[in-house]
């Protein structure tokens, strides 16, 4: 499934790693470890949907967190949606995503990377920003969106 979704800025905090974008998953998944095993540290800060659910992100930043797409390196955090004024523990990174349009595409995690490619070849120098993945079923990473920012700000899509 895709469609297009403005989302206003937000705010993530989680366990926040830096690493090669070829082998993103050798760097990636500790940090999904140590932040699974550590939720309950940050939980009270985690917005929850309408059923009590958390909102969970694999937000990406480039290595100098100006919300670009990716080099050879880039940053990743295995975090959850908070609310903008809420402050990171120690141990703990927050970061602001800027409001932006996004193309989301709902896939698995056996299909996620043919859809990034498909996505980023297609849409091309479109992506305005860093890509992020949400997690629909926490506790279940096998379902996620990917989230392709396509206009920044509040720009309205035709």
């Amino acid at each position: 499934m895709t469609k297009l979704l403005y989302k206003d800025t937000f705010a993530v905090i989680g366990k926040m790693g830096q690493g090669s974008a070829e082998n993103p998953k050798e760097w990636i998944m500790p940090l999904w470890d140590t932040a699974n095993a550590n939720f309950h540290e940050v939980e009270p800060l985690i917005c929850k949907n309408k059923d009590g659910v958390p909102l969970i992100w694999g937000a990406m930043n480039d290595i100098n967190e100006n919300n670009k797409r990716w080099g050879e390196t880039g940053k990743y955090m295995a975090s959850g949606e908070a609310h903008l004024d809420s402050i990171a523990p120690e141990g703990w990174t927050k970061w602001i995503i800027p409001a932006q349009t996004y193309l989301v595409v709902s896939c698995t995690m056996d299909k996620y990377g043919e859809i990034f490619k498909e996505m980023t070849d297609k849409l091309g120098t479109g992506i305005v920003g860093t890509v992020h993945e949400f997690y629909p079923e926490p506790g279940n990473p096998n379902v996620l969106d990917i989230y392709f920012p396509v206009a920044e700000g509040n720009k309205k899509m035709s």
